[in-house]
């Protein structure tokens, strides 16, 4: 039996900034799922630090990808906001990277995730700027990866309230604005459940 495979896109999220890379939640959800007895390559990862959805797009576009991937994992949009971006283009640069992310997938939609965009208004990193503003723009930037991926009949995982039910100093990296690896690990732990009801 050939081994699973899993591609992660994204940012800073995406790759675990601030933690080691074992601790990120794409490697997380491949332990747990080899835990529960699945045979899986490790991740494949497309992400950087400081990313839009424009940036995710360019480095797509250099990567010379497999010809197909068993699930696709995508989360995208916290820089977009982060730098002021228009939504509009947010929402088009999101739909393009969502259509890739399913041809990734072998066109089938279903094997494709995308997370909502954590809400970094809530951590100390925001202290001075003003949160409420931060976080209704991350509310209808995720409205619009949700609508996204709904119409593209992908599953949509909302963890936007896991990162908000624990940002305490202990539950973040040196930055105070990215999770540390246990809240890494309730993501992947749901996005782990949510592929291992496909019967992998």
């Amino acid at each position: 039996m050939r081994p699973l495979t899993l591609l992660a896109l994204g940012d800073s999220y995406t790759i675990g900034e601030g933690v080691a890379l074992h601790d990120s939640f794409a490697y997380q959800t491949i332990r747990l799922l080899r835990k529960a007895g699945h045979h899986f390559n490790a991740p494949e990862i497309i992400a950087r630090t400081g990313w839009t959805t424009a940036d995710l797009r360019k480095g797509i576009g250099k990567y010379l990808f497999q010809s197909s991937y068993d699930f696709v994992v995508l989360l995208i949009g916290v820089n977009d906001q982060y730098k002021g971006k228009n939504i509009n283009e947010y929402a088009a640069n999101f739909e393009l990277i969502l259509s890739k992310a399913i041809s990734l997938a072998a066109d089938d939609p279903s094997h494709v995730f995308v997370l909502s965009i954590p809400d970094w208004g809530q951590t100390p990193f925001a202290s001075g700027r003003d949160r409420q503003i931060i976080s209704k723009e991350i509310n209808q930037f995720n409205k619009v990866n949700c609508v996204l991926t709904l119409q593209y009949k992908a599953h949509y995982l909302s963890i936007a309230e896991k990162i908000n039910d624990v940002i305490t100093l202990e539950n973040l990296a040196a930055d105070q604005l990215h999770p540390l690896g246990k809240v890494y690990g309730t993501w992947a732990s749901r996005l782990a459940d949510a592929i291992k009801k496909l019967s992998v």
